[in-house]
């Protein structure tokens, strides 16, 4: 039975093409060539921090990050930037009675606009900077099962990766959803992995609420 679903962000509930493009800029790069890189780091199982690499050798995210903000550019993401079915997931799930959380690696920053974007939908709002553990740690997954007042197997998590989201939460003892959008789904969709491990796979978030309910009426 899954009583509790917790989200991922970037590329789960946030569509990040705007931001990644913002990057780009920043280090006076063309986007295809940024995002063509991207994709290609992905596609070699890369940390997707080396993009920033491959421009500028030494390249330090955080700091940079605090430049842009310096700067007046600051990462940022809001309304316009959720994937189209997000809200309507969150309420079909809510009605259904679901305990709702919201957790990734994001920064402080982020996890503020989180906060104001969702704090009426959501039991519960976390991130890497607030936890000091990152997936795909394992500490970052047992925090997202002591945050929920179910069990560990009664725990539903979701996100677009199979390395930093579906694997480990799988470990973890979370039941997990693949959903595909974004490019680490893209690339990895077709993988045993991706075939195998997830509890469901969804084309999108439209799909879950249905998909839920049918595991839990089977459960019965």
């Amino acid at each position: 039975m899954i009583r509790a679903v917790v989200f991922d962000v970037g590329e789960c509930l946030v569509d990040e093409t705007r931001e990644y493009g913002t990057w780009a800029d920043w280090l006076e790069v063309p986007r295809h060539t940024f995002h063509a890189m991207f994709g290609a780091v992905i596609a070699q199982g890369r940390d997707y921090r080396d993009v920033f690499q491959e421009f500028r050798p030494g390249f330090d995210l955080y700091e940079e990050r605090e430049k842009r903000a310096a700067a007046g550019q600051a990462e940022t993401f809001g309304e316009d930037d959720l994937y189209d079915d997000v809200r309507a997931c969150l309420r079909r799930l809510r009605a259904d009675g679901l305990w709702l959380g919201i957790a990734g690696n994001q920064t402080v920053r982020a996890g503020r606009i989180l906060r104001e974007l969702f704090r009426t939908d959501v039991d519960l709002i976390g991130t890497s900077d607030d936890w000091g553990a990152s997936k795909p740690d394992p500490e970052f997954f047992k925090r997202v099962a002591d945050a929920a007042p179910f069990d560990v197997g009664e725990i539903l998590y979701v996100g677009d990766r199979c390395d930093n989201d579906v694997r480990p939460a799988r470990e973890a003892g979370l039941h997990t959803a693949l959903v595909r959008r974004g490019p680490w789904a893209t690339i990895q969709w077709h993988s045993t992995e991706a075939r195998e491990l997830p509890t469901f796979r969804i084309e999108s978030l439209a799909g879950l609420g249905d998909a839920i309910a049918l595991f839990n009426g089977s459960e019965r």
